[in-house]
């Protein structure tokens, strides 16, 4: 990879996620890491404990995909049926703009929000936190047409109408106040501005008017691979995360130096996750299949290195940290200890996701990784760390309100 434009290409596929993540996984099992022990006997463990968890949430074992569209179901709200109210009789096509409008700016919004938080939802009386929160408030901004630069057009995502968005209306929208804190206000505006900036510049994939739901035109077929849908992601906007990791000026995004991970050429030392851009494509899968447009190859999507998944492998014992205060130290999104912790979380998760189709006696074609998450490893990361320090992460991390 002699061109910065090669590296960056090479550092966008999930092929090669995979295959640094699973060389950190043979490194740390071989003893050569100064931050993690393996203990496999525990990843056994791990996938009953993620089984057993899906079976008691989805007893049919009907298992969706794990996506922001769980979260616009909290507190067993159909907000969707209601989001088709709003936009009475439609086609399948422009309803998937809109749904892919709501998800894309939902997503980007979808980061720690701190123990803190709330939001208090007028219409069902009920107090959302956490994921479910930001779900919940980003559905209520968008029906509202915080994010649309056309009062008459609410019910849509525009590049000017994110050019116009502030924090304080943000924050207005998501009831942040000084009893009501949000992580990262600041940056998940900053993220929506830039959004909107990098939509003008490729008006090829977001039309005139830099609407996210012009992906569904862009790339809607007969079928859709899921890798094609990310790597569309991952080509227009990897400019606007706020992390300055770059390779000769070009951004790389959610991708960050290890001294450890070998590679060719200018992508040497690089582990690239693109965490936030995986989850954004996990949450556009069921758009386009509402719409008729079957999604393939889902499997070629990694596991979510974030807090969840990562603190299950901690929690379960698979993970053992070697630092004496990983506990108490405030960590950086950059730290080698943090990436490595990630790229285990990729690689084990691969591992752990035929293990839970075994116990439950599915094939993976009936129970691919997106459904193995939802299950599944995330709803398990999130019981234990309730159960260890009252749904706190394992580790304390700086968040920018991207990455984590």
């Amino acid at each position: 990879m002699s061109s910065a434009a090669g590296a960056v290409a090479a550092l966008r596929s999930t092929t090669v996620i995979r295959e640094r993540a699973g060389q950190l996984l043979a490194r740390a099992r071989a003893g050569e890491s100064s931050h993690f022990a393996v203990d496999d006997a525990a990843l056994a463990s791990a996938a009953r404990t993620a089984a057993e968890l899906t079976r008691q949430r989805f007893p049919d074992l009907r298992i969706p995909y794990h996506s922001r569209w769980r979260h616009f179901e909290a507190g067993q709200v159909d907000r969707v049926a209601r989001l088709d109210v709003l936009l009475g009789p439609v086609d399948a096509a422009e309803r998937a703009r809109t749904q892919i409008d709501l998800a894309l700016v939902s997503v980007l919004l979808d980061a720690g929000a701190g123990a803190a938080w709330r939001y208090h939802e007028a219409d069902s009386g009920q107090d959302f936190s956490r994921s479910e929160g930001l779900g919940v408030a980003s559905f209520h901004a968008f029906t509202a047409g915080l994010f649309s630069s056309d009062p008459a057009q609410p019910l849509r995502v525009d590049a000017a109408g994110l050019a116009a968005l502030t924090a304080e209306a943000l924050g207005a929208a998501f009831q942040v106040g000084e009893g009501n804190p949000l992580v990262g206000l600041e940056g998940r505006t900053a993220v929506l501005r830039r959004l909107g900036l990098a939509m003008r510049e490729h008006a090829s994939t977001y039309g005139p008017l830099g609407r996210p739901g012009a992906l569904f035109d862009a790339l809607r077929g007969p079928t859709v691979e899921a890798h094609h849908i990310l790597t569309a992601l991952l080509d227009t906007l990897s400019g606007i995360w706020p992390a300055q990791n770059a390779i000769g000026g070009i951004a790389v995004g959610d991708c960050w130096p290890h001294p450890a991970v070998p590679g060719a050429g200018l992508t040497a030392g690089w582990m690239p996750f693109h965490k936030l851009s995986q989850w954004l494509t996990y949450s556009l899968l069921e758009p386009f299949e509402w719409a008729g447009v079957p999604v393939a190859g889902l499997d070629a999507l990694t596991g979510l290195p974030e807090y969840r998944n990562g603190g299950l492998l901690i929690d379960a014992g698979v993970l053992r940290p070697l630092p004496a205060d990983h506990a108490t130290r405030h960590w950086q999104a950059g730290d080698a200890f943090i990436v490595e912790w990630r790229a285990l979380t990729v690689a084990l998760l691969d591992e752990l996701a035929p293990q839970v189709r075994a116990a439950l006696g599915l094939a993976p074609q009936q129970l691919p990784l997106a459904c193995v998450l939802e299950g599944g490893t995330w709803a398990a990361g999130r019981l234990l760390a309730q159960r260890l320090r009252g749904g706190l992460p394992p580790l304390n991390i700086v968040s920018d309100g991207t990455v984590f």
